[in-house]
């Protein structure tokens, strides 16, 4: 079973989606293991978009994912990392399949709505840095069974 972090980013959040893409999430049978409403500080901004820094675009991430709360979130699953990009979409919303959340709620790569691990090693790290261990929670869906084998 995977974990994969994600976070509704502030324009998301300012557009009220977040709902959406919980609602998404839980439909494709991925399972909520943890969820922390939040403003981002400087420090967990510079932190998490470390490998971006000294890119042109790095000092507009870091003033955007400060600008407003995110939901950061785990989601664990089979296959959760793919899962989760899928239902998310390609980085660059016009570029992103129909159905997915960026095609439905993305015109520019700057406000894409989400962000979503890319690699399971990612997600642990990125899990490790925005929760807790005590913050995540295990446990069992009843439906679990119908979902996976």
């Amino acid at each position: 079973m995977e974990r994969t972090f994600v976070i509704v980013k502030p324009d998301g959040v300012q557009r009220g989606l977040v709902g959406e893409i919980m609602a998404r999430l839980e439909r494709r049978g991925l399972r909520l293991a943890a969820a922390k409403f939040m403003a981002v500080s400087q420090e967990m901004a510079e932190t998490h978009y470390s490998i971006h820094k000294g890119k042109p675009f790095y000092d507009g991430l870091i003033a955007y994912i400060t600008s407003a709360p995110v939901m950061a979130m785990v989601w664990e699953g089979v296959n959760a990392v793919a899962a989760v990009r899928q239902t998310m979409g390609a980085t660059h919303p016009t570029e992103a399949a129909p159905g997915s959340v960026r095609h439905d709620f993305g015109l520019e790569v700057g406000r894409n709505i989400t962000h979503a691990s890319d690699s399971v090693e990612n997600g642990e790290k990125e899990t490790a840095l925005w929760f807790k261990p005590e913050e995540l929670v295990n446990w069992q869906r009843d439906l679990d069974r119908w979902i996976f084998e």
